[in-house]
């Protein structure tokens, strides 16, 4: 069993080393997001399952705080609203249930970060496709490839991995980095 626990965890960190080869899309996901707060706008975030789980954590850690107490930057998690989802979905579809509150939302220059292991998830690419055609500023975590997302993207930060666990590993990593450098940049 420790065997097994060891190479995940090789695993992991291999990952994390091949995704050190190029740090300039993490960089630039930051340097927007504090362009996005700076100018008063906002952040929304979508995901499913994991990536939802990754979305409302990070959603969290910018509203509340990351590291140190300061003042909430307006940061939403899409499908923590469940009556909003659920109603979407039952009459819309699922794959709307994303856009349709954007759509009564979000505004030009606002954030939307979308993340997709797969980078197919079809609510996930409407949202960063409606977000593309409307002014946002789209940001993609995905894995390797960009999926359908890639071409909706300002920015995508692709983990160089077809394996979900460890792309969703590297996703929060690179969300924990992104959450230090806004709340350093703007409030130092």
């Amino acid at each position: 069993m420790e065997e097994r626990i060891k190479e995940d965890m090789e695993a992991s960190i291999a990952l994390k080393q091949r995704a050190m080869r190029d740090l300039k899309p993490v960089a630039e996901a930051a340097r927007l997001l504090i362009e996005v707060f700076s100018s008063g706008k906002r952040a929304f975030f979508c995901g499913n399952g994991g990536s939802a789980a990754d979305a409302q954590h990070l959603a969290a850690e910018l509203l509340g705080k990351f590291r140190k107490v300061r003042p909430s930057l307006p940061a939403l998690a899409l499908h923590t609203n469940t009556s909003a989802v659920t109603a979407i979905a039952n009459d819309f579809s699922y794959d709307e249930i994303f856009v349709r509150q954007l759509e009564g939302l979000a505004g030009p220059g606002d954030a939307l970060i979308g993340i997709s292991t797969s980078g197919y998830s079809a609510n996930v690419v409407n949202a960063v496709r409606w977000g593309a055609e409307h002014g946002m500023i789209t940001i993609g975590l995905t894995g390797e490839g960009g999926g359908d997302m890639k071409p909706y993207c300002k920015v995508l930060l692709e983990a160089p991995s077809h394996d979900t666990p460890r792309i969703q590993e590297l996703h929060i990593t690179w969300g924990h980095i992104i959450c230090a450098l806004v709340e350093e940049r703007l409030f130092p």
